[in-house]
């Protein structure tokens, strides 16, 4: 196990596998890595290992020769996968987060380097790796959710080639999503806007009577219905929201699969959603996002660019990083949250949206 700031790859290297275990926003920003690894290894096959289904929003990317997804529930289905990790005899690993299960996996992978971020206490888990980057402290803070994978890959002199991820989304999905649209009479003669209001983290949440609100909003101004996004167990409430709604919300929350939801967020005019998967999804399809954030930190996760907007607090208090004020599981910051100055952001960003089309 070797410990530096600065490693040197002296082996051949023909195929590469990069875990990821994180959640969806972790692919995501892990695909300027990906894209970083084959520019410096073009000849190189590049694999990548993540959690099940977070992979299929990278099956359309020409960067990525093989994608392998773990799936949680199965002994069986691991051990095949192992076997099949073997059987590829990577040359060139890379682990981007600090978890036991990537560790375990990367140790017996059979990869002849394997590399990842030096831990401290973590005896065990960096005993997995043969190199360790260990960067050292920089002067000021380098913002960006992409920064986490460079500062390993940069150990091994690899430069990125873009800081902002990029999902590729195939026509054939788009033309899957049309369909599902007239299947469900959505009605957008003028386009729609994309909306996830939910986060697994109900503190990272809004007020639903709010999304009403904004949903009555952006259809008086702009004729466009609110389309709402999001997985199966969103969608009992995704339903109560727009039951009780005095303009047209269509729930499609649980109708998508991931990939799928990809291009509903791509031919949505904007996205406005709260601090989950979505708005780094849509931004990373090239839609413009509005992202409501409250305890957690717009700086490490926000997208960047014009195009992408974050909405705070006016609470001195936020970011806290808490998970939610007083235990209760709610964010006071977010509850104050008033519904014009989220407004006050989609016209904005809705008015040069619609002059940059007309």
């Amino acid at each position: 196990m070797l410990i530096s700031a600065q490693h040197k790859i002296n082996i051949p290297v023909r195929k590469i596998l990069v875990i990821q275990l994180g959640d969806i926003g972790d692919v995501v920003w892990a695909i300027p890595a990906f894209w970083a690894l084959k520019a410096a290894f073009p000849q190189a096959g590049l694999s990548v290992l993540v959690r099940n289904p977070n992979g299929d929003l990278l099956l359309d990317d020409p960067h990525i020769d093989k994608i392998f997804q773990v799936d949680q529930q199965s002994l069986f289905k691991g051990l095949q996968l192992l076997k099949n990790l073997r059987r590829e005899k990577f040359d060139l690993l890379f682990d981007l987060r600090a978890d036991d299960r990537g560790a375990f996996i990367s140790f017996l992978s059979g990869a002849k380097m394997r590399a990842a971020l030096y831990c401290s206490g973590l005896f065990w888990r960096n005993r997995a790796f043969t190199h360790l980057v260990d960067p050292p402290p920089v002067k000021e803070r380098i913002l960006g959710a992409a920064e986490q994978s460079f500062k390993i890959i940069r150990g091994f002199a690899i430069k990125e080639t873009t800081s902002t991820p990029q999902i590729f989304v195939a026509e054939k999905l788009k033309d899957k999503i049309s369909a599902l649209l007239t299947e469900e009479k959505v009605e957008a003669t003028h386009g729609w806007v994309s909306i996830n209001p939910f986060s697994r983290w109900s503190y990272k949440e809004w007020d639903m009577d709010k999304w009403r609100q904004l949903a009555s909003f952006v259809w008086q101004k702009y004729k466009m219905p609110v389309i709402i996004t999001g997985s199966i167990a969103e969608r009992k409430l995704a339903d109560e929201l727009a039951a009780e709604s005095n303009s047209p919300i269509y729930n499609l929350a649980g109708k998508t699969t991931l990939r799928e939801m990809a291009a509903l967020l791509q031919m949505s005019r904007v996205h406005i959603g709260v601090d989950s998967a979505a708005p780094h999804i849509a931004a990373a399809v090239g839609t413009p996002t509005i992202t409501i954030y409250g305890p957690s930190d717009w700086r490490d996760w926000a997208p960047p660019g014009d195009r992408n907007q974050v909405v705070l607090p006016d609470m001195d208090c936020s970011p806290c990083h808490k998970k939610g004020c007083d235990g209760n599981g709610r964010s006071k910051c977010l509850d104050e949250l008033s519904v014009a100055k989220v407004q006050s952001a989609i016209e904005t960003m809705l008015n040069k949206v619609v002059s940059d089309n007309s």
